[in-house]
């Protein structure tokens, strides 16, 4: 007989601290962001766009939750990858929604497991890197 741990999900409130804690972060840098949190299958937990983001944003920030969960890394670690002549040059993907590799999108991970991912868009990549950074300490 085989035992497994159970690891709990990331759960709604969980992705309300996520959001609040990305748009802190982005608010204290002056930015404007959209955030995306989805759980481990790939639903959607929680969105937020500020009015005063660009509208595409949201869908940036859907993007780049969906590929740190499909490929369980940081979007800005992919970035080299999709470069010619690197891993993912010519990914093809079967995926409903196409992979964004742009710094923003982090997996979250509880007891080793992924749970979930967040991705923000709106700011410049490498603060939307930090903003998704700062909402998953602010889950630890």
């Amino acid at each position: 007989m085989s035992t497994t741990t159970a690891v709990a999900p990331l759960t709604i409130h969980d992705a309300e601290v996520l959001v609040t804690a990305a748009r802190r972060a982005a608010e204290a840098a002056g930015a404007t962001v959209s955030v995306t949190v989805l759980d481990a299958g790939g639903h959607l937990l929680a969105f937020r766009r500020d009015d005063r983001a660009v509208l595409i944003s949201g869908e940036t920030s859907t993007r780049k939750a969906y590929t740190a969960l499909q490929l369980n890394a940081p979007t800005a670690d992919l970035v080299d990858a999709v470069k010619p002549d690197g891993p993912f040059h010519s990914l093809q993907t079967a995926l409903d929604r196409p992979l964004l590799f742009i710094a923003g999108g982090l997996p979250i991970h509880r007891d080793g497991r992924l749970i979930g991912a967040i991705g923000v868009g709106g700011g410049a990549p490498e603060q939307d890197h930090g903003f998704a950074t700062a909402a998953v300490e602010a889950l630890a």
